[in-house]
């Protein structure tokens, strides 16, 4: 039980730091924008993506994940929202950077607000945790490589979503409908 209250202590740290106009902020971004949401990142980081493009689909958003087999070309006016711990993914940056050169809103989640992500970002979501760099300014933390990070996307990614759900009317009724039911 030791390691579940350290790592529950260290997230409740990074999230602390967490500023709730962040969190409305992007959730009302989210649900101003009329064209389609893209989600990129790479590793674990990719699969927080994958999980908030899951979640965004089952609140109403029109949303894909870059790099799946069915996700369109993104065209102007689309959102992209990276997703990079260090902010220096180069295939993460690499996307970002031409989704912002196709006048694409581009909006990253990193821990670094000076890295290349954070600089071709229109809006940032900084998340101050641990990654596998450990550089200055990232909360310490006993788990293994960017654990704290990922952890705290998730759960301020969720708290997005419940900001998102609560502006655009959803409920648990509303998303159980576009939630599969193939299984």
């Amino acid at each position: 039980m030791e390691a579940l209250q350290v790592i529950l202590s260290e997230i409740e740290s990074v999230l602390s730091s967490v500023k709730t106009e962040w969190i409305h902020d992007m959730a009302l971004k989210l649900h101003r924008h009329q064209g389609r949401i893209f989600l990129v990142g790479e590793g674990r980081s990719g699969l927080m993506a994958k999980a908030f493009a899951m979640r965004l689909m089952h609140l109403g958003a029109s949303v894909f994940v870059v790099g799946e087999t069915i996700t369109p070309p993104i065209e102007n006016g689309d959102m992209v929202i990276a997703i990079s711990g260090s902010g220096t993914t180069s295939g993460v940056v690499d996307k970002a950077n031409k989704a912002h050169q196709m006048a694409c809103f581009v909006m990253s989640i990193t821990t670094d607000p000076d890295s290349p992500l954070a600089k071709v970002s229109d809006m940032l979501l900084p998340i101050q945790a641990a990654t596998k760099y450990r550089t200055a300014g990232e909360a310490a933390s006993v788990q293994p490589l960017g654990s704290l990070f990922d952890q705290t996307v998730h759960l301020a990614l969720d708290a997005v979503c419940l900001e998102f759900a609560s502006i655009r009317h959803q409920s648990n009724e509303s998303a159980v409908k576009r939630h599969s039911n193939l299984e």
